[in-house]
């Protein structure tokens, strides 16, 4: 470091040299474009032993008790060491085609913006400044980046950020950073399982992938929960510690930017959108998370292994297959979930229960289900943990009365797309806690279509927040028997 920052300083004093000097230099700045040198080499000799000869030999010839001009030079360049010592260093300055801020507003569920040349933060402001060497006349950008676009009113909740390319006084760089930043927010439903995925982390994947790790994420709307409770899959997407943009009052400054995430679609990678990697798919995304947990489930491996002496890995072996059911209480439970759970047994699965809660260790809930084959739920938020399923792995998940869509658009063809054998459970209408609340020929009970086209409010109060399911535990036999069988062979 100390040898690089000589040699900036050394190229300080010759620029400054130059520029104090110019024709002698060879430099003509007349037309106001940039100089260029001609053969400074030879001309400097030159100059020099013209100096030198002049001291030597008609030193009256020359009057004045300190060169103004090296004052100058010598000031400045104290100035600069100075600077250089406090690491308070500015990034080179781009040619005039590196410089450019454009966006694509053309998705139906996200904005995304790309910003190159000298890029300056102003958090502020709400602003990320890219400063010009040409005399442009002031452009800007709005955008959010949130990957809801088209939901106005979680929209309405995402601050703007300010895309402004100018020229002019610059805000000193506090940061410079040698790597591309992508820009985003944690605001929205973050906080729920299924949209910090699909809205957050996939999508922060389809962006930041092809910089490998070398990226800095500026986050705005920072929740300190979140980093906690992702770090580990951070970590494997940048090797850099995170910026919390409305928080951070420093410049930091940059050579390029995103703003805003790329989304393919629900829960899933589209390798034909995938920027110069066409063969990228969810599957590579669920390898980033076996990468992300793998260490610390091996160190509860390890715990476990103490604690039941070395045996640990045979109870695992000798009880397999394992169905991991997901436990709700309240809205959508199951309400024989008891006898669920007894008839799983008899057929032979090793059943284990899970009731996750916000605190719950994503690194525990991942180990259970990547050692699963089956996996059960009723739908929600919850079932976004298929993406810890191995590909081959069996998802059921069962839809209560009203979800249809959003089950298998949401969970259902997602899970196809990573390897899973889904099976819905469409529960009926008898297997409804909505059965004992309405005539049997009410369109509810009937016809739910009718009533989810009215609008989602509809929806989630009838189907979602007032419904509870009973499973017909002769019917999901069925289901169950045959998922062993497959299972066992």
């Amino acid at each position: 470091m100390m040898r690089q920052n000589l040699k900036k300083v050394e190229q300080i004093k010759q620029d400054e040299s130059m520029k104090m000097f110019p024709y002698a230099f060879g430099l003509n700045n007349s037309s106001g474009n940039s100089a260029k040198r001609s053969k400074p080499k030879l001309v400097y000799l030159l100059l020099f032993t013209l100096v030198s000869s002049c001291f030597v030999f008609a030193p009256h010839l020359f009057y004045f008790p300190y060169p103004s001009a090296l004052f100058l030079i010598d000031s400045s360049i104290k100035e600069i060491e100075y600077q250089v010592s406090q690491n308070i260093t500015e990034p080179p300055k781009p040619s005039k085609n590196e410089e450019s801020i454009s966006c694509d507003r053309t998705g139906y569920r996200s904005d995304i913006c790309f910003m190159k040349g000298d890029i300056r933060t102003h958090s502020p402001s709400s602003s990320i400044f890219l400063y010009t060497s040409s005399d442009d006349h002031v452009s800007q950008e709005i955008i959010k980046p949130y990957t809801r676009k088209w939901e106005t009113s979680i929209m309405d909740t995402i601050g703007e950020l300010k895309l402004v390319k100018l020229s002019g006084d610059k805000h000193s760089c506090q940061v410079t950073h040698e790597v591309p930043a992508v820009l985003f927010s944690t605001g929205g439903y973050t906080g729920n399982l299924y949209h910090e995925f699909n809205d957050g982390l996939i999508p922060l994947f389809i962006t930041s992938k092809r910089y490998n790790r070398k990226v800095v994420f500026v986050i705005a709307e920072y929740h300190k929960w979140w980093e906690m409770k992702y770090g580990d899959v951070i970590s494997q997407l940048s090797d850099y510690p995170l910026i919390d943009f409305n928080k951070d009052k420093r410049t930091h400054c940059f050579k390029e930017a995103i703003v805003g995430l790329k989304i393919h679609g629900d829960l899933t990678v589209d390798p034909s959108q995938m920027q110069g990697d066409a063969t990228t798919t969810i599957t590579e995304f669920k390898n980033l998370l076996d990468q992300a947990y793998r260490p610390r489930i091996n160190v509860l491996d390890a715990a476990e292994e103490r604690r039941f002496k070395g045996k640990a890995a045979k109870r695992r072996n000798a009880k397999k297959p394992k169905l991991a059911l997901f436990s709700r209480t309240g809205s959508r439970a199951i309400t024989n979930e008891d006898q669920m759970v007894k008839l799983a047994q008899r057929i032979g699965f090793q059943v284990e229960v899970l009731r996750p809660d916000k605190t719950t260790e994503l690194a525990k809930i991942y180990r259970v289900l990547n050692s699963s084959t089956v996996m059960v739920g009723v739908h929600g938020a919850a079932m976004t943990h298929f993406l810890f399923m191995k590909p081959g792995g069996v998802f059921i998940q069962i839809i209560p009365l009203g979800t249809d869509w959003a089950a298998e658009t949401y969970y259902g063809e997602p899970a196809k797309k990573l390897g899973l054998d889904y099976i819905g459970y469409k529960i009926l209408p008898r297997e409804s806690s909505l059965y004992e609340q309405y005539d049997k020929n009410d369109p509810i009970l009937r016809d739910p279509r009718s009533i989810t086209q009215k609008g989602w409010q509809f929806t989630k109060r009838i189907y979602l927040t007032n419904q509870q399911v009973r499973l017909d535990l002769r019917r999901f036999k069925k289901i169950l028997s045959d998922t062993y069988a497959k299972s066992s062979r």
